[in-house]
């Protein structure tokens, strides 16, 4: 199978392995009859995975229907999916199908299945076993031909271990699982990316391309676009429109600096600040008679701010140069040739050498980190789990971060 047509013909945008990867097993499940979860965090692109499931397998002439389960009415989801007779509730003025009668033959994906209500997720693992449903208000057992692609972005197990979603749900969907990864994990995609969306918004809208210099691309490259490809688009789109100008034939392309582009840059709100802790039993530093804090959220934010600080120290590490770029195809398009080419070398770099200044603060945040665990697991005798709770973190977790005095227990 040819990787980039198939990447042509639906748009996916990118040579991450990871990206790649995700793409092969799809190709691979979609002739079977598999149920199939995708799994991704919002924005990465995962209704175009179960389309290709759909049209390499044998149902592509059939009905595709794609359900947001989180835009469902939690009192009318049954109905939706299942369908109702006439006078089976309030409102139900004649029998309706549901999507399972009406995807009969062909693939029904599920998004965000798993804000779907426990009693419909008992419902939806029957017809995956047997076909079999009935609709809302009659006693009449139908059947359905229908394949289930699932797709969630949240983790499953612990929606399980939280009495969230059914444990043989779970285990149902999750033998056929495909996993696409962030946008931050592709970070030689991040400029691939950008230059594709510029000039497609650039043809419809007649305004020039953006193109970024080595500097811009590096800015570009070190945020970590929370809301992944649809938050690029987005943010390329908006970007192309405020700064870019009518084509004309001496002007066709546009360069910004990182000076340029620092202005546009998307600024996230709510950042978790760290608070400093002093040795008291009390909690943070403060005046006599202060009120007592509730320290979960300040110490889930501590953490938080230190896996960001982790994650950016572990790219600049990798320091690695890729390898050369294949000369583009003939048939290529222009936004994927050699004049739109990025530097070599790993674009966030330059993040960790222009704030040398943040290091010490780094290290702040790892000592109040290990004290905090200190001070949980001496509260709860040491045990492990119990501390991981309180600190808002899984085992595993807390076992990674211990310090070292702690390691020989």
């Amino acid at each position: 199978m040819d990787l980039q047509a198939l990447k042509n013909k639906y748009d996916i945008i990118g040579n991450d392995p990871a990206l790649n990867q995700a793409l092969e097993t799809a190709v691979k499940f979609a002739p079977t009859d598999l149920s199939v979860v995708i799994l991704g965090e919002s924005g990465v692109g995962k209704e175009n995975f179960a389309r290709i499931i759909h049209q390499y397998s044998a149902r592509r002439n059939n009905n595709f229907f794609v359900v947001n389960c989180g835009a469902l009415a939690k009192e009318l989801v049954n109905s939706e999916l299942f369908g109702h007779v006439k006078g089976s509730f309030t409102g139900s003025t004649e029998t309706r199908k549901g999507y399972f009668e009406d995807a009969n033959g062909g693939t029904l994906f599920l998004d965000e299945i798993a804000e779907l209500p426990l009693e419909s997720q008992a419902l939806l693992l029957r017809v995956l076993q047997s076909g079999e449903y009935r609709k809302v208000g009659s006693n009449k057992i139908e059947h359905t031909d229908v394949r289930i692609v699932a797709a969630t972005n949240i983790d499953l197990y612990e929606a399980v271990r939280r009495g969230k979603f059914r444990e043989d749900l779970y285990f149902r969907l999750s033998a056929a699982q495909i996993r696409i990864p962030a946008l931050r994990d592709r970070q030689d995609d991040i400029y691939l990316l950008f230059r594709k969306f510029t000039s497609d918004f650039s043809e419809t809208s007649g305004m020039c391309k953006i193109s970024l210099r080595p500097d811009a691309i590096r800015l570009l490259c070190s945020y970590r676009w929370p809301g992944n490809v649809r938050q690029l688009m987005g943010f390329t789109q908006a970007l192309t429109a405020q700064v870019s100008r009518k084509v004309t034939p001496t002007l066709q392309r546009i360069e910004l600096s990182a000076a340029e582009l620092a202005p546009f840059m998307p600024v996230e709100q709510g950042e978790p600040i760290p608070v400093v802790f002093s040795g008291a039993q009390g909690g943070p530093q403060a005046g006599a008679g202060a009120p007592a804090m509730d320290l979960q959220p300040i110490v889930k934010a501590i953490f938080d701010l230190n896996q960001r600080i982790d994650d950016l120290e572990a790219r600049v590490d990798r320091r690695s140069l890729p390898a050369p770029a294949a000369a583009p195809r003939a048939e290529e398009a222009e936004w994927q040739g050699q004049d739109f080419a990025a530097p070599s070398g790993r674009m966030v770099e330059s993040v960790a050498d222009e704030q040398p200044q943040q290091e010490p603060a780094t290290l702040s945040v790892k000592e109040q980190q290990a004290e905090l665990i200190r001070k949980a697991l001496e509260k709860h005798g040491g045990n492990r789990k119990l501390a991981a709770e309180e600190l808002g973190m899984s085992e595993r977790t807390l076992y990674r971060k211990l310090p070292p005095e702690y390691r020989k227990k």
